[in-house]
């Protein structure tokens, strides 16, 4: 039965092998070519599958010896050669690729450079906001991430209207997912905030 498969494998292959070459012997071992060739011949189709790709690009299965075609999807076996110059472009395309993704950036950081800020934008940094409230990193990111769990419950009545009775129940959960995210992000705040020192 092995034989058989390895006989319809390079029966698929046309023009590579004769019918007179087929060795009459069906009880040999499947790892040994069924045909009579000639060195000449057997050497030359050795250094063809040298220079051909092993396993097929399409569904990655590896190819029969001597096979021209993937045996489970059909496609054309390519040569190492072109794999390899695919390979030299696609490195030539991302090197050019990347050279204008920094002369972009380049032209973005100088405009930006350019653009001038209001004087009352610093107030807006976070160094400045913890020196204003007084808390430390983690606290204040507890507090802003609290702030914004408290936006959120504002924005569910705002984007959702209930029509029915199901519907106000989902919206009146939603807001108060968001009101118990709040609380316990104010409650890390307030247990990551250092103690004073007139405490």
């Amino acid at each position: 039965m092995p034989s058989t498969l390895w006989l319809s494998g390079c029966f698929a292959e046309p023009n590579v092998l004769g019918m007179a070459e087929v060795v009459q012997d069906t009880q040999q071992e499947f790892w040994r070519s069924p045909t009579v060739l000639e060195p000449a011949m057997e050497a030359a189709l050795l250094v063809a599958s040298q220079e051909m790709s092993q396993a097929c690009a399409d569904c990655g299965t590896e190819f029969m010896i001597g096979a021209r075609f993937c045996h489970t999807c059909g496609q054309p076996r390519l040569p190492l050669v072109t794999r390899e110059s695919d390979a030299a472009a696609m490195a030539g395309l991302w090197t050019c690729n990347m050279a204008w993704v920094r002369a972009g950036a380049g032209v973005v950081a100088a405009s930006w450079r350019k653009v001038s800020f209001p004087d009352w934008l610093h107030y807006l940094h976070f160094h400045e906001i913890k020196r204003w409230i007084g808390l430390p990193t983690a606290a204040l990111i507890a507090f802003i991430i609290g702030l914004g769990c408290v936006a959120g419950a504002i924005g569910v009545s705002l984007f959702y209207r209930a029509s029915n009775l199901a519907e106000f129940q989902a919206i009146q959960m939603w807001r108060i997912e968001w009101l118990l995210a709040a609380t316990a992000s104010f409650v890390a705040g307030i247990l990551l905030k250092k103690p004073s020192d007139s405490q």
